[in-house]
């Protein structure tokens, strides 16, 4: 079974980011950690059942040896916030990356109080997925772990992600994701996700668009 799992936007600067997001959407983020294997350290920003990751590069040398970290470094290049990946959350990573032809890889982020956040995902490195494309992602940590979880002080009553908009071929992303009906609508424009929005707890919505 195929949920949405994160949003990420890719930042240049993560404390510049985080504060500024806070004042201009009423949205709290929280020191998540580094990832040695990206050469990138995120915030996160908790909505409950899922969240937005705010990941900037922290080591430039290993992000360029990796697909994800050269995309991060194309993205920020223009020093403005790009949203750059959506995760999915998978029952069943490793039939998806058979079906799909992807290898499945183990993933890791050393938080600031010393934990070890793990899992396993497939997509994510590569070459063959389209910008709008979602990878996929199974949590290898207890519930009271999950990165959605987290504790923010939000001033707006964000409860969750509500929809996603990517430009991108409709048929294919319903082919990648085996047929599963995800909140996810495609426009025209060049590939990529274009838009965000969060449910809020009034019944309203927010829509996100760096």
């Amino acid at each position: 079974m195929l949920s949405i799992d994160h949003a990420v936007l890719a930042v240049g600067d993560l404390d510049e980011a985080g504060a500024r997001i806070l004042r201009t959407h009423g949205l709290a983020s929280v020191p998540g950690g580094v990832h040695p294997r990206w050469g990138t350290a995120n915030r996160i920003i908790p909505l409950g059942r899922d969240y937005l990751e705010l990941i900037a590069i922290v080591d430039p040398a290993v992000a360029d040896t990796t697909a994800f970290g050269r995309t991060l470094q194309a993205l920020t290049a223009d020093g403005r916030d790009h949203w750059a990946e959506l995760c999915v959350a998978d029952t069943d990573v490793d039939a998806t990356a058979a079906r799909l032809g992807l290898e499945v890889e183990a993933g890791l982020r050393a938080t600031p109080d010393g934990r070890e956040i793990r899992w396993h995902g497939a997509g994510l490195e590569e070459d063959v997925r389209r910008p709008y494309l979602p990878f996929f992602i199974t949590w290898d940590v207890p519930d009271d772990l999950m990165p959605g979880r987290m504790v923010a002080d939000h001033r707006t009553p964000a409860s969750g992600i509500e929809r996603v908009e990517v430009a991108g071929d409709a048929a294919v992303l319903d082919a990648w994701l085996g047929g599963a009906g995800l909140p996810i609508d495609v426009v025209a424009g060049p590939e990529g996700i274009t838009a965000v929005t969060l449910s809020l707890a009034d019944g309203g919505s927010l829509e996100l668009r760096p």
